[in-house]
């Protein structure tokens, strides 16, 4: 009969073979009327009903895998369900192939064209209501698989039974899929272009997923979260953060502290203890390691497999807003370490993940990276542009994040970082550089920009590229801060050497200034300086106990002191003796000890005066807002800078940084007259010796021309002090 499906149609649908399932299946109409096709595994009998229960016809079982068809009285396309039978017992089946398309041609040119800013909202899964019907709208980008399914509880992992319709033009799959609801795990199915089944697949665009080591994706909650932060992110539409005060707390949210069994802490508990903590110290803002959806937990979250996705180790995404709501009612702005330079290749991951290089390159010397054992990002590939592009803004349109500290920029910028000779290939004018990194750069940070203004757009870069934060129409890669990765390495060298040694290290604390305002810098004091034996902060003062406490003090005091936003790791801010392991919490316990306590108290002033004082903070990327007042002094190791912004104040740093203390040092000053100590990181409030000026100095006027004002000023030993200008 010419209205029944061929046998070649059915033995594919039954196998998971068709390359049109949507062509054989659901309700179409024939010369003799309409007829409704069905694929039930383990049915004997099936009836097409009504949504509303209206018999519209019995179906007749053509295959014994379960394939059914029959005529049924309907007037049109609509939705149909089946009641189906079997010795066992009966249910019911909504026909997801009587349902039509949800994407639409103005998706396909957008996303065809690479300007989808909203793919986030149509790739994935995404619950709603579809022709009347609640279900699950399902899409993914498969453009060489030969078929893609959804596979989960809801049909036996069976990639027969919904099996997905390819829009030609964009290689974008898609399903409705009724029933499917909130909270049901769910993967990919694929069969390559050579026929072969891949292992099943994790949604690159999944929004929530399962707790590791369990890989499937979560259909996520679509109720929009009921923030509570308009003001706070009104305000912040309206910072220039370049001059406003910027203090991150960095945080590895799996390790900050244990519950006491040792399992993690949830998003709940965070906001309950780390948002005070963070504030109590006075931070700005608190930056997460990163908390996309990994596997391992060792890799920090720097190896992800879910971009889209909050872990699911603290809680579920509305958890993780609540947390960030959290922050923001309490004035803290929250970043997000972000990865899009490389990603792991987990068999369920984006790896070769329609059996072809889709994500990656094809190219190894291209497409892995030696260091970590990971895949590449194709950035020459539009719809991989397209995929970062809109995860970088989905963070901060869903989650209000406050910024994104871009991880690893250096190894996308270079062809040839940690590469050999002709173990790379160069660019279209034969250089290092990755082009297409280079737009993608720029074009991520132009729309969080234009999109979500107040943001912070920082990137992790240790080499000399110009211009990083730069904007993007003047040449640059468009961040709004960068790393000093030097300031940190040269600093800390000095710092780890004996305190009589210095003198002859004098420019590791100088160098820095003659390129301090080249690039808008964060001063980091991250995560990567005390792990994999590198110590703790404090062990890397030289000296003895005394001396590596005095020391640690005092370099917390200059590095505030000179110009850049700051960053500190957690468990620094109390002196953690042992190097980070993100096994355990911090050790909590060493704040029983005066000299840790100490430490815990001088970060506190140090933000509050930070930001208390525009001198300090309100031309920390310009130099009109800093000046040497002494800055050769090798043979005491005592270095002495102003800062200083319009209008305000001026600000004197002055640091020794040997054991001995300097009696009547004489330090030329900006301005004669009385100028208050603010901060001495020699007090005994902060575990010093509590030596120093009586809390004033009084700068004079030269009685030589032309030489300025000048005080005699006592420096403690191991110590930073900051004078603050008191007008008459």
């Amino acid at each position: 009969m010419a209205w029944q499906a061929d046998d070649s149609d059915i033995r594919s649908v039954v196998a998971g073979r068709s390359a049109d399932p949507f062509r054989v299946l659901g309700l179409h109409e024939t010369d003799d009327g309409w007829v409704a096709r069905c694929f039930i595994p383990h049915a004997e009998s099936v009836t097409a009903l009504s949504l509303d229960g209206k018999v519209l016809g019995e179906l007749t079982r053509r295959d014994d895998a379960g394939f059914f068809e029959g005529k049924v009285r309907v007037s049109g396309r609509t939705p149909v369900s089946y009641q189906a039978r079997n010795a066992g017992g009966e249910w019911t089946v909504l026909d997801p192939y009587s349902f039509g398309p949800v994407l639409g041609p103005m998706d396909d040119y957008y996303i065809g064209e690479g300007s989808h800013l909203r793919l986030f909202d149509k790739l994935g899964a995404h619950f709603m209501s579809f022709e009347g019907v609640e279900g699950t709208h399902f899409a993914v980008w498969a453009p060489n698989a030969q078929r893609v399914s959804v596979v989960g509880p809801f049909n036996d992992w069976d990639g027969r039974r919904h099996q997905m319709r390819v829009r030609i033009n964009n290689g974008i799959w898609e399903v409705f899929i009724p029933g499917v609801r909130p909270g049901t795990i769910y993967k990919y199915e694929i069969v390559d272009q050579n026929g072969t089944l891949r292992p099943l697949k994790a949604d690159p665009f999944a929004q929530q997923s399962e707790m590791r080591p369990m890989t499937a994706s979560v259909v996520a909650d679509p109720t929009p979260f009921a923030w509570t932060d308009d003001a706070y992110m009104a305000r912040r539409a309206e910072q220039d953060w370049r001059r406003k005060p910027v203090s991150i707390y960095e945080v590895h949210l799996g390790s900050w502290r244990k519950r006491a069994d040792g399992s993690f802490m949830s998003y709940e508990q965070l906001a309950e203890q780390l948002i005070p903590y963070a504030t109590d110290l006075g931070y700005t803002h608190i930056e997460l390691l990163p908390i996309s959806e990994h596997p391992f937990d060792p890799s920090w979250g720097y190896q992800p497999t879910g971009l889209y996705a909050p872990t699911a180790r603290f809680g579920d995404p509305h958890d993780f807003a609540r947390f960030v709501d959290a922050a923001h009612a309490a004035g803290l702005g929250v970043i997000l370490d972000w990865v899009p330079a490389h990603f792991p290749t987990d068999e369920h991951g984006l790896a070769r993940f329609d059996g072809t290089a889709l994500y990656e390159h094809l190219d190894p010397r291209k497409g892995y990276h030696p260091d970590w054992n990971t895949a590449i990002y194709n950035f020459g590939r539009r719809e991989v542009v397209s995929f970062l592009v809109n995860n970088a803004l989905f963070w901060l349109d869903k989650f209000h994040i406050d910024g994104l500290r871009v991880d690893a920029v250096a190894s996308m910028l270079y062809l040839d970082y940690s590469r050999q000779p002709g173990e790379w290939v160069p660019n279209q004018f034969g250089g290092n550089h990755n082009l297409e990194a280079v737009d993608f750069l720029k074009r991520v940070n132009t729309e969080a920009y234009r999109l979500h203004p107040g943001v912070m757009m920082i990137a992790e870069e240790s080499t000399s590229w110009n211009g990083v934060s730069a904007p993007a129409d003047a040449g640059g890669l468009g961040f709004g801060f960068k790393w000093n990765m030097g300031f940190m390495n040269d600093t800390l060298r000095y710092m780890s050497r004996a305190p009589i040694y210095r003198r002859y290290h004098h420019n590791d604390m100088t160098f820095a200034a003659l390129y301090a305002f080249s690039e808008n810098f964060i001063l980091p004091l991250s995560h990567d300086e005390v792990v994999h034996g590198k110590g703790s902060l404090l062990d890397k003062m030289s000296g003895d106990d005394w001396q590596q406490f005095a020391g640690l003090r005092a370099y917390y005091g200059f590095m505030w002191g000179w110009p850049g936003k700051k960053l500190l790791f957690m468990g620094q801010e109390f002196g953690q003796r042992e190097e980070w392991n993100d096994a355990k919490g911090l050790d909590w316990y060493l704040l029983e000890a005066p000299a840790h306590e100490g430490i815990r108290r001088l970060v506190a002033d140090l933000n509050a005066v930070y930001r208390e004082l525009p001198a300090l903070h309100a031309r920390d990327n310009e130099p009109e807002g800093f000046e040497w007042l002494v800055g050769n002094d090798q043979a005491n190791s005592v270095f002495a800078f102003t800062r200083k912004a319009p209008g305000e104040a001026p600000v004197v740093v002055i640091c020794n940084m040997t054991p001995e203390p300097r009696v009547d040092y004489r330090v030329p000053m900006p301005l004669a007259g009385n100028w208050v100590e603010r901060l001495n990181t020699d007090a005994g409030w902060y575990g010093g010796t509590n030596k120093g000026n009586q809390g004033r100095v009084i700068a004079r006027s030269s009685e030589v021309e032309g030489l300025g004002a000048y005080a005699d000023v006592y420096l403690p030993p191991m110590s930073t002090l900051y004078l603050q200008y008191e007008p008459a």
